[in-house]
């Protein structure tokens, strides 16, 4: 994702006063640049004019995005950045900008005001700090954090459920095998399934890491009966 213009304007009554404007236009060939930034100028004024007081916008224009915002005061602001760059980073640098473009150039210079006139030396910073969205503003490193941690989360769940499935695929076998055994034999492997179900719950896992609860629950299984296949060899510690 990529910023290419940050730009400060006044919407006259009929055309748009550019006051002050930054631009990027290193991704471009050197004998491009000057066009680019024509072109730039050029889609910036004409979106504000076309804009109402009191509105933003985002228009595709080629393959850009111009996000725009016109404040009830006639100062606008217009961000031209490619498609993947955030909307409402876009916004919030807008008015970032605005309000301090407001408080340190008087009102009385924007009508008549250029970029010559305009002492205002803070775009090339914004420009610069706000291509790396996920620096610049804390919304965004929240949600790139946030989604960093389901990268690492989901990758464990998916362990944690492959372990589960395994473990209750297991009992199933046992319980199915428990049928075809002498009684006494039949109660101690059901009693086994019993533990082994109630240890894989949620709500009545045993104390201790699983690894050590199934060990405890083989034990007892060889206590009980003496004999039989013993813990099955995907659920041992």
């Amino acid at each position: 994702m990529r910023l290419y213009s940050l730009s400060v304007l006044y919407r006259a009554e009929h055309r748009a006063v550019l006051l002050k404007a930054a631009y990027d236009v290193s991704s471009f060939g050197f004998f491009q640049r000057p066009s680019v930034q024509e072109f730039m100028t050029f889609t910036s004024q004409l979106i504000v004019e076309r804009s109402a007081k009191g509105s933003r916008a985002s228009v595709k224009e080629q393959e850009y995005l111009c996000h725009v915002y016109v404040r009830n005061d006639s100062l606008s602001g217009v961000v031209i950045a490619d498609s993947e760059y955030p909307s409402r980073v876009a916004f919030t640098l807008l008015e970032k900008v605005l309000d301090e473009f407001s408080k340190q150039v008087d009102r009385s210079e924007w009508p008549n005001g250029c970029p010559a006139s305009i002492y205002y030396t803070a775009l090339d910073g914004y420009l610069s700090t706000y291509q790396n969205p996920r620096e610049a503003d804390p919304m965004s490193k929240v949600q790139a954090e946030l989604d960093e941690t389901k990268i690492i989360l989901l990758p464990l769940a998916h362990e944690q459920l492959l372990f589960t499935s395994g473990a209750l695929r297991d009992v199933d076998v046992l319980c199915a095998g428990a049928q075809k055994c002498s009684p006494g034999v039949r109660f101690s492997r059901l009693v086994l399934c019993r533990c082994w179900w109630e240890m894989l719950s949620p709500s009545k896992n045993l104390p201790g890491s699983p690894g050590r609860s199934l060990g405890l629950v083989a034990s007892a299984h060889g206590m009980l009966c003496g004999e039989g296949p013993g813990l099955p060899v995907a659920m041992r510690p």
